[in-house]
C-alpha cells in the first residue's frame, strides 16, 4: 500500500481553503501511485485557534472529507475537531476510504498541556485496527505517539503500520527527529507521522514529517519548512521480516512487566 502524508500550515479557521488544500493534493496523491493520504492533526480547522474553534466543530466536516475522498479516489485521514455533546469537542481523526465509507473514528487519548485541556476532551479507547489493501493500520494523534505503551500495543495487535497526524511544535522537533525511529524499531512496525509548518497563534511548528521503515529507517521525510507531500509504500512483508531480524516482541518478560 502506497501512503502519502500531507505536510502543509494550512490556513487557521478557513475549512473552506484547509478542504481546498486537502483536495489538490489528493489529486496529487493520486497521480503520484498513493492509495492512502493523511494531514496533520486538526487540519481541516486549525489547531491552536481558541475561541474559533467551537463554531467550526460541525458534524458535517466528515461528509465533506468524504466527498474529497470520492472525488478523487483516495483513502484519507484527516484531523478534524469532533462535537462529542453538551459543548464537547474531541481532537479526532477519521479515515474515510475512496468509495466514502468510514473506516474508523479516534478521539486523541493524551491531552498534551493547557492547550489541548483548554479545548478537548479525552478519548477513553485506542484504536482497533483496520485493514487496506492488505496492510493493517492503526492509528494515533501527536501526543499519543510519546506514550510507549500506545504503539506497543498498537505492535501487539500485528499492525504493520501506525499512522500519526501531529501538530508539533518547537521545542519539541527531537521527537520527530529521534524519538519517531525509536518507536518504529522497538516495536518492528512502519511510523507515518505527518506534521504541520509554519506558526499558528504562538506555536512554530516543526515540520519534519516522516515515514520510516520497521528497521528504523526513515523512507521518506519532509525538512522543517517545506510544504508538501512524503511518499512511501507499506509492506506486510518487511514488518514479519523484522519481527524475525529483531525479535523484541517475543523476547519480552511479561512474567516481569
Amino acid at each position: 500500500m502506497t501512503i502519502a502524508g500531507l505536510q502543509h500550515d494550512g490556513v487557521p479557521g478557513d475549512v473552506d481553503a484547509n478542504l481546498r488544500i486537502l483536495s489538490r493534493a489528493a489529486r496529487e496523491a493520486v497521480d503520484r501511485g498513493a492509495r492512502v493520504l493523511v494531514t496533520p492533526e486538526m487540519f481541516i480547522t486549525g489547531y491552536n485557534i481558541g475561541d474559533r474553534l467551537a463554531p467550526l466543530a460541525t458534524p458535517d466536516l466528515v461528509d465533506r472529507v468524504a466527498r474529497i475522498a470520492v472525488d478523487s479516489g483516495i483513502a484519507v485521514v484527516a484531523g478534524f475537531p469532533e462535537p462529542v455533546g453538551d459543548g464537547a469537542i474531541a481532537n479526532s481523526l477519521v479515515v474515510v476510504d475512496s468509495d466514502g465509507a468510514e473506516l474508523l473514528r479516534y478521539r486523541k487519548t493524551h491531552l498534551f498541556g493547557e492547550l489541548d485541556r483548554g479545548l478537548f476532551v479525552a478519548g477513553d479507547a485506542l484504536p482497533e485496527p483496520i485493514e487496506i489493501d492488505g496492510v493493517t493500520i492503526s492509528v494515533l494523534i501527536c501526543y499519543d505517539v510519546e506514550f510507549p505503551e500506545t504503539v506497543r500495543a498498537a505492535a501487539l495487535g500485528s499492525v504493520d503500520v501506525v499512522i500519526v497526524p501531529t501538530a508539533q511544535m518547537e521545542p519539541f522537533a527531537h521527537i520527530a527527529e529521534r524519538l519517531i525511529p525509536v518507536r518504529a524499531w522497538e516495536n518492528q512496525l512502519h511510523v507515518v507521522y505527518v506534521n504541520r509548518v509554519g506558526s499558528e497563534g504562538d506555536l512554530t511548528y516543526v515540520g519534519r514529517s516522516s515515514i520510516v521503515g520497521p528497521d528504523g529507517v526513515v523512507i521518506d521525510s519532509l525538512g522543517a519548512d517545506g510544504t508538501g507531500l512524503l511518499i512511501a509504500t507499506i509492506d506486510p512483508e518487511a514488518t514479519r521480516r523484522a519481527r524475525q531480524e529483531n525479535p523484541y516482541l517475543a523476547d519480552r518478560r511479561t512474567d516481569l512487566y
